[in-house]
């Protein structure tokens, strides 16, 4: 699709890339249906003087392993992880070939595929869908079978395409979550991006 998100767009510093995410939208096919969402709230991790002790990346003493090593790859490559062996979590890659960063979509606003997302948030008021990073990629069926895809390529079924660049006084930042016992000033790194006031933000 032309309005695909080109390589170039992700292979910047992970911070700008997380903060001009923001109103764009992410897109999954699914044979002849769409379903989508505008990204209204992620998480960058890297870009520092120092490894980011928050980042996947930073751990094997910050080389690559069979897990991580797509973070290191080319930007525009989808990241995709299983947390607490529970929830399937996406990012997509970001920066320089060879340095471990990405941007984690921690949540989204449905815009179309609303029937899909019903039925994969089951008993679940629409606007708990997708507040949150496990909630969307099972609302919106990722999985494991995302990871490594390259989303700027026109036959990946996964993808991030242009939609609205946000004014400054719109877009907040703060801390990341669930961070556990990464230690400061990693913990407190503002480094999360959100729209101001949108009500599909996570809690």
């Amino acid at each position: 699709m032309s309005d695909r998100l080109s390589t170039d767009f992700f292979a910047r510093n992970c911070r700008i890339v997380a903060h001009d995410l923001l109103g764009k939208v992410l897109v999954h096919q699914i044979g002849e249906d769409l379903i989508g969402g505008r990204i209204v709230e992620v998480e960058a991790y890297c870009d520092f003087h120092e490894p980011d002790l928050a980042c996947h990346g930073s751990r094997n003493n910050g080389r690559p392993t069979k897990r991580t090593e797509i973070m290191f790859g080319q930007a525009g490559h989808a990241y995709v992880y299983l947390n607490y062996g529970i929830h399937w979590l996406f990012n997509v890659v970001t920066g320089e070939t060879g340095t471990a960063s990405a941007v984690l979509i921690r949540a989204v606003e449905p815009l179309y595929g609303h029937d899909f997302m019903a039925k994969n948030r089951a008993n679940q008021p629409q606007k708990n869908w997708t507040n949150g990073p496990g909630k969307l990629t099972k609302a919106m069926g990722i999985n494991q079978s995302h990871n490594k895809q390259n989303l700027c390529r026109p036959s990946s079924v996964i993808w991030i395409e242009a939609h609205t660049d946000l004014p400054n006084n719109q877009i907040c930042c703060g801390p990341r979550i669930g961070l556990g016992k990464t230690p400061e000033p990693w913990k407190s790194m503002p480094w999360r991006y959100w729209i101001k006031n949108n009500p599909h933000v996570s809690v």
